[in-house]
């Protein structure tokens, strides 16, 4: 299937990793770090968006539904409704801890804060 940018829907995570994310001013506000999956029900569960460190030092990982982010060929990047200090207010920690009980806790909490429809509901 073809998206109206002419480019397919389907995209390997190994190309999503290590993409800009950036707020809808255009200002990057991080990358893709990994996409969690959920193996049982074959969904997304979230996109992990680090920023926020040095050389990964110091960086926070963020849980953003994958919903929200809305790749722009023209900005070569995923853009966001988000400004930088709602993802610094929202729920974040280190990959193992976004993985824990099987990322249904982070998943959870990430959807709540930002009001993202709930697609294991549907």
């Amino acid at each position: 299937m073809t998206t109206a940018s002419g480019h397919t829907s389907a995209i390997c995570a190994s190309k999503v990793i290590g993409t800009n994310v950036k707020d809808a001013a255009g200002q990057k506000i991080g990358e893709v770090e990994d996409v969690v999956l959920d193996k049982q029900s074959n969904s997304i569960l979230f996109a992990v968006v680090g920023f926020g460190g040095l050389l990964g030092i110091a960086e926070k990982y963020h849980p953003l539904p994958w919903s929200s982010l809305t790749y722009d060929d023209e900005e070569k990047a995923y853009v966001v409704d988000y400004t930088k200090e709602q993802l610094q207010s929202a729920p974040a920690g280190s990959i193992e801890e976004l993985t824990q009980q099987d990322g249904l806790s982070a998943r959870d909490r990430t959807y709540t804060y930002y009001k993202a429809s709930r697609y294991w509901e549907a």
